[in-house]
């Protein structure tokens, strides 16, 4: 059995009153804070492509065509056209990728188109007889001027006006040079009215089946116009009798209707000979 003495009782008094005040400290301490990491969150903005503005790289006057039907880097930013060509049995859709170039015309009674390489046809008839190779691009030509005839590889001829009736219109001649599309023989006229710049007539030869120059002209009158997203894009097209410099009566026309330029680019299937 053990006893205590006075001393020892103090002793062991100071030693509780010690833990005591240690654990107290212990207890208050202020407790590790947490670390907080702060993740930056990285927010990607889609940056439009710049385009830049062509219109220095051509004769003044061209520029200044371009630039009455909405201008040149307008045309650059857009990378589908589409519109339809109105025909009693059916309008004729047409898709292009104006960058590309490769097209798409659809109807009710077959779907042609040219992705590139090959042009091909798909219809459960013999309804359209023609070369598709010939017609894929043949509307959208004369419905996007004056804007293709800033492609590259073309040339430009001051020639001399066009009188019709008691107006004249300044004309170019548009060539094309060696091996530049599929009929690089074949040369464009372009008339333009003097004050507004708006091209008025349009003069051109065909050259695909024979391969060969030509000087058999015909004449299409540009008589109204539309405004399809900012470009000046035309309604109408007349087709004129025309020889030996003289404009004649109008002998056809076409009709364009539910057209539209965007910016989107449509995947490249679209222009595809389809599967089945």
């Amino acid at each position: 059995m053990y006893t205590y003495n006075n001393l020892t009782l103090k002793k062991m008094k100071k030693i509780t009153l010690f833990t005591l005040i240690l654990g107290v400290l212990f207890s208050c301490k202020e407790a590790p804070k947490e670390e907080r990491v702060e993740k930056e969150v990285v927010v990607e903005e889609k940056v439009e492509e710049i385009i830049p503005d062509r219109s220095a790289n051509f004769p003044k006057d061209i520029a200044a065509i371009f630039k009455a039907h909405g201008g040149i880097q307008a045309f650059d930013t857009q990378n589908t056209l589409i519109f339809e060509l109105s025909k009693p049995e059916g309008n004729e859709k047409h898709t292009t990728d104006l960058k590309t170039r490769h097209a798409r015309i659809e109807t009710d009674k077959f779907a042609l188109g040219f992705d590139g390489k090959d042009a091909w046809i798909k219809q459960d008839s013999t309804y359209f007889k023609g070369n598709p190779r010939f017609y894929h691009n043949l509307m959208f030509y004369f419905y996007a001027m004056p804007f293709v005839l800033g492609d590259d590889g073309i040339s430009y001829e001051k020639v001399d006006d066009l009188k019709v009736e008691d107006k004249v219109y300044p004309g170019y001649k548009i060539s094309y040079g060696d091996g530049v599309g599929d009929s690089p023989k074949d040369n464009y006229f372009i008339y333009y009215d003097a004050q507004s710049h708006q091209m008025k007539y349009l003069g051109y030869t065909v050259t695909f089946f024979s391969k060969e120059s030509s000087e058999k002209i015909s004449l299409i009158e540009y008589s109204d116009w539309n405004d399809v997203d900012g470009l000046l894009l035309p309604k109408t097209l007349k087709w004129r009798a025309y020889e030996d410099g003289v404009v004649g009566d109008i002998k056809s026309e076409r009709n364009f209707v539910n057209a539209s330029a965007s910016k989107e680019k449509l995947d490249a299937s679209i222009f595809s000979e389809p599967k089945q």
